[in-house]
This record gives structure tokens, sequence and C-alpha cells, in this order.
């Protein structure tokens, strides 16, 4: 059957710097089918991801290993034949959790394969053992039955039995080997495992100091929002300070108006004083009381003259003025009113006369 894929997930991949063993390395631009994978031949299992045409992970799982969760979406496993720790980054937790307990699970049987494996394996050694020792015994009882080599060597059951002791003597030298070698690779592994867990012990402090930084940095990003609503807040105010600042120069631009509308009203106003003089040349010959009038009329022209020359002095009282002017407009129009009184008055002595 070869190998079948038992589970199948998605995720980021990752890998420890081989310079540094603290940082991580991305193995893939994006998320990437991660799966396990059941060698029914071999009764071992491995973790395969491939990125495109790309084998980005290729880790068989021992009882040794351990998936460790280091956040609530990320989690990580050292791998001592590749000498390397691999790094998952999962979309959500739930996802996470199933990767964790089948990695639980696929370990525990590879364990269970193990120990399948050595006692296959001692069985194996002791029969070969057993057999060794009893294969002298029956060359033993074959060399008392026979008389000498001649016969010994040409009887069919010791040369069954001298094949099989060779057998059995490779089979237990093959097996020494083996065992010396599989000395040599778990001495190896445990080598690989140490430094292993020195680098995921590294790797983890520096996944402390990742985690203080990125407080830090949620500290700074806290302060920065603060400081765009104080930034907010004082644009609303310079907002709200030109708003009244155009307020305040429509008001002005209002005023400047009604201060020239208020000259030209003055304007009108000394145009209309032009007349008096003409009324004084034919008043001349009035009596006292168009003389008590003209010098009523004199002071008059007085207030007028200083009315003007605080005028000039300032435009800023022009609310003053107004008052003033008012005044004088009364005050001038009783005077003329006095001088029609005065003229209706001349008028009816002249048809008198």
């Amino acid at each position: 059957m070869g190998e079948q894929p038992i589970f199948t997930t998605r995720a980021h991949v990752f890998q420890i710097d081989p310079t540094t063993k603290k940082n991580w390395v991305p193995a893939s631009k994006q998320a990437v089918t991660v799966s396990y994978f059941y060698d029914s031949t071999r009764n071992s299992y491995r973790i395969i991801s491939v990125d495109g045409s790309k084998v980005i992970i290729n880790s068989t799982i021992t009882p040794n290993m351990t998936f460790t969760k280091t956040s609530q979406k990320f989690g990580q496993w050292a791998d001592s034949r590749a000498n390397t720790v691999f790094g998952l980054g999962f979309a959500s937790e739930q996802q996470l959790m199933k990767f964790a307990d089948k990695f639980q699970e696929v370990k525990e049987a590879a364990k269970l394969a193990r120990d399948k494996s050595q006692e296959k394996m001692e069985t194996s050694s002791n029969h070969s053992q057993e057999s060794g020792r009893e294969t002298p015994s029956s060359n033993q009882v074959s060399s008392m039955n026979g008389t000498d080599d001649e016969k010994i060597s040409h009887t069919p059951d010791t040369m069954a039995l001298k094949s099989e002791n060779d057998r059995l003597k490779t089979a237990v030298e093959q097996s020494n080997s083996n065992a010396k070698k599989c000395e040599t690779e778990l001495q190896a592994l445990r080598e690989s495992n140490a430094r292993l867990l020195d680098a995921l012990q590294e790797a983890n402090s520096s996944v402390e100091n990742w985690k203080a930084q990125a407080a830090a940095c949620q500290e700074e990003n806290n302060a920065l929002k603060n400081k765009i609503v104080e930034l907010e807040l004082q644009c609303k105010e310079v907002n709200q300070e030109k708003e009244r600042n155009a307020q305040l120069t429509l008001r002005v631009q209002q005023l400047e108006t009604e201060l020239q509308d208020k000259q030209q009203e003055l304007e009108n106003l000394r145009k209309q004083a032009e007349i008096i003089p003409q009324l004084m040349a034919e008043c001349e010959t009035i009596t006292a009381k168009l003389q008590a009038a003209e010098q009523s009329s004199k002071e008059s022209r007085g207030k007028v003259t200083a009315l003007q020359g605080e005028v000039e002095d300032s435009q800023q009282k022009h609310t003053h003025m107004k008052t003033e002017l008012k005044k004088f407009m009364d005050l001038l129009e009783g005077k003329i009113d006095e001088l029609h009184e005065v003229r209706q008055g001349l008028s009816k002595l002249g048809i008198d006369n």
C-alpha cells in the first residue's frame, strides 16, 4: 500500500534560523498543506508539506519528539534527524489543537511500533544465541557416533547442522552489527536532541522577548492613538477658531459698509449746510430774532466742524459719531424749522407792509 495520508491541515511553515538558533525563517509565503503520512511497510509516521515543487517539511516522527504550543495559534517541534526546529502558524486555535492531538496520537503509535520492533530484535537475538549454543553439542554427538572425519563429513544430518550453525552465526553477527549501529545512531540522536533542546530553549526565550516587544509595541500604539485623539481635538478647536475669525471678518466688513453709509450721509449734510449762507444773506434784514437764530446756526456749524475732526481722528468711534450726528440733525431740523417759521413770519410782514 505504501504511504497513505491520515490527517491533513493548512498552516504557515517556519524553520529556526540555523545561524542564530533564535529567529524564525518563513519556509512558505502563504498557508500550505501539512499532512501526516503512515507507511504500513516500515510501520512509520511522517509529517510532509510541499510548497509547489519544493518539499519544506519531511519529518519522521519518533517517540522522543514533543510538540510544544507557544501561543494560541503557533506550535513547534524539534527534528534531530533534520537538525532543525519546525514551526507552524495556524489560522485558529482549534486547528492547532487538532494538529497537537494528532501529533500525540502518532507519537504514541510510533512508540508502540518501536517497542514491538525491539521485542522482535531481542527475540531473534536470543534465538540466534540459543541456536549457537546448541550446535557444538550436536557436533559432539555426531563425533561420538562417528568413527573418523570422512564419516562425519558424509553424514546428512551433520551437514544440515553445520549449515544451520553457519546461518545462525551470520545472523548473530548481523544482529550485533545492527545493535552497534543502532547504539551509534542512538548516541548521535541523543547529542542532536540535546542540541535541539538547547535551540528550543533559546527559541522559547526569544518568544518571551518577542512577547515583551509586542507588549511594548502595543503600549506605544495605544500612546499614539491617544496622541491622535488629542490632535483631532486640537484640529477641531482650530477649525472652530477659523470659523470665529471668519465671522469676525464678516462683521468687520459689515461695519465698514455701515461706516461708508454714515460718511455718505455726512457728505449729504455738508451739502445741505452749504445752503445756510444763502439763507443768511436773504435774512440780513430780519429782526433780532433772526440774528439769534443765525448765532445758533454758527454754534451748530462749530459743532459740525468738531464732529468732522473727531471722524477724521478715529473711524473706530463711528458709534459715538452717529449719536452726535443724530443730535446735530435733530438740532438742525429744529433750526431749519425755526428758519422756516422766521421766513413765514417775514413773508407775512412783507405782505402786511
